[in-house]
């Protein structure tokens, strides 16, 4: 359905959310255990954002002259033991050709076809054996002759493999500039603000998933974040914007970012000194022997060898960066590009730093 209205934030968005369900209506509801929960056929949430401009930072100051609403993070520390604030002066999520934030208009997140999803799906169909796994995800890839290119601006059917469109003279189209000035002070120095933008970002196939592990007893799941865009762009600035340094220009930029699978799921945890722990854990080794001397399947334990292979060579497991044009300035750097990289094992730990 169309027509409901959204503003929870200083934006402006129209929002369509279409809701299906295949199962019978019950009378009541009552508690599914795990086996059941993974028979739900269910077609989960479809979201969509029409007509969609988020800015925070341009509000009208307040009645002394300060900034209405402030978004600030702190309580971090340097290493010399300053405090570090971090306060971002300006967010935006807008239509295409914004000028770097200056000129927000509308933009369409997501289609009717194609829509953002909150789901919860069988784990049995994404290799997460009897598991019902919670899943939100971006709008879907394509095959190559639906889909349109996800870095051209005038992309038509068939040239891609992302289902948001490109904006044109008669359509806002789904693809946003977003972007996001941001100031960090380190003790008293509050000298410089920095800048990011990004030019008709798109998402598509991106996913998050969620799941208990029953071994662990820790909240499992798996991140996969696709981002695309023509221009991604940094640069510092002075605080009152008088005077900026060379812009770092990233032409064709995309990011395909893989954190957990099916095999080594990403954990989250917290121990027991009140830090949040993320860790990706080693794929385990196979045992003396199940492997060949040399390597190769004959000689070997062919079904180990199958898994291993099967990991190794599967290209969702893998993240790959890569920069059509590096430039800063008036300079061009030329491409650059780094593929395959296979998380092996990772870990993050907060600290506390306060003694």
């Amino acid at each position: 359905m169309r027509g409901f209205g959204f503003c929870n934030f200083p934006c402006t968005s129209m929002l369509s959310l279409a809701l299906l369900w295949s199962l019978p209506l019950q009378a009541e509801m009552v508690t599914l255990n795990e086996s059941e929960m993974s028979e739900i056929d269910g077609a989960g949430i479809g979201l969509v954002l029409d007509n969609f401009t988020f800015s925070h930072g341009t509000d009208a100051p307040d009645a002394n002259g300060n900034q209405a609403r402030i978004f600030r993070i702190t309580g971090i520390k340097s290493t010399d033991g300053q405090d570090v604030d971090i306060t971002v002066n300006h967010l935006y999520i807008a239509g295409a050709d914004s000028a770097y934030g200056q000129n927000l208009t509308p933009v369409n997140l997501g289609r009717l076809l194609h829509p953002w999803r909150i789901d919860v799906v069988d784990g049995n169909t994404i290799g997460v054996r009897d598991k019902s796994v919670l899943e939100i995800a971006a709008p879907a890839m394509l095959s190559a002759a639906e889909g349109y290119d996800c870095l051209g601006g005038s992309a038509a059917a068939g040239s891609g493999t992302c289902s948001s469109r490109p904006a044109t003279e008669s359509w806002i189209g789904e693809r946003a500039d977003m972007g996001m000035q941001m100031n960090v002070a380190v003790g008293n120095d509050r000298s410089a603000n920095l800048n990011i933008h990004a030019k008709s970002a798109v998402i598509d196939g991106s996913y998050l998933r969620l799941w208990g592990d029953d071994a662990r007893q820790q909240m499992a799941g798996q991140f996969k974040l696709n981002f695309y865009s023509p221009e991604l762009t940094i640069n510092a600035c002075t605080q009152d914007g008088s005077e900026c340094g060379s812009r770092i220009t990233m032409s064709d930029f995309v990011l395909q970012l893989a954190i957990g699978n099916e095999l080594q799921p990403v954990f989250f945890d917290v121990d027991g000194t009140g830090n949040f722990v993320l860790e990706v854990d080693a794929i385990a080794a196979p045992a003396p022997g199940q492997i060949a001397a040399n390597g190769l399947r004959d000689g070997s334990d062919t079904a180990t060898w199958d898994f291993y292979e099967a990991y190794y060579t599967n290209p969702e497991y893998r993240s790959n960066l890569r920069i059509g044009n590096f430039g800063v300035g008036d300079r061009d750097f030329g491409s650059a590009r780094i593929e395959g990289m296979l998380i092996q094992h990772l870990e993050i730990r907060t600290k506390d730093l306060a003694p």
